[in-house]
């Protein structure tokens, strides 16, 4: 497991969102952090880093928001109000989970058994008003050194 780690103030938000997304090596990212965090916000400023013209709201009540990237999309769940594996599975999760699009997942714990084995987590502390403490870490045990070093990224 590798962990990177940045503290920043809220006016920098988008250059680490650019670091993070070139540290990510994979589309499944769990997004961590208590209410009002700023996981919705770091999310929105991904989007940018990425290219997206879209702005990213909390799907806290609609459960996934669809963006458009460049040559790809980005499918942003909250499962803050998923009450079982089941509702999961009954809104197609698992035909989010197999589209090779990106996957960024807010309160992931709540399918924490769905979870592909992938999946990198962003924990975000809010430190005070405006700073934040960010914590990337990649699982790597699904990594082989021959996989990590010739597989294409995306």
């Amino acid at each position: 497991m590798k962990v990177i780690e940045f503290t920043y103030h809220l006016k920098d938000i988008d250059a680490i969102a650019a670091s993070v997304l070139e540290h990510l090596e994979s589309k499944t990212i769990l997004f961590n952090g208590a209410m009002g965090a700023g996981k919705t916000t770091f999310i929105n400023a991904l989007l940018k880093a990425m290219q997206s013209n879209e702005v990213a709201t909390s799907p806290t009540f609609s459960i996934v928001n669809e963006y458009t990237i460049p040559g790809d999309k980005v499918y942003h769940f909250d499962f803050y109000r998923v009450e079982s594996l089941d509702e999961a599975y009954n809104f197609g999760i698992e035909d989010y989970f197999n589209s090779n699009h990106w996957l960024f997942l807010e309160w992931p714990e709540r399918i924490e058994a769905l979870l592909p084995e992938d999946a990198q987590s962003i924990t975000i502390t809010d430190l005070d008003e405006n700073i934040r403490s960010l914590k990337l870490t990649i699982e790597t045990k699904h990594l082989t050194e021959k996989i990590a070093m010739t597989e294409v990224k995306f």
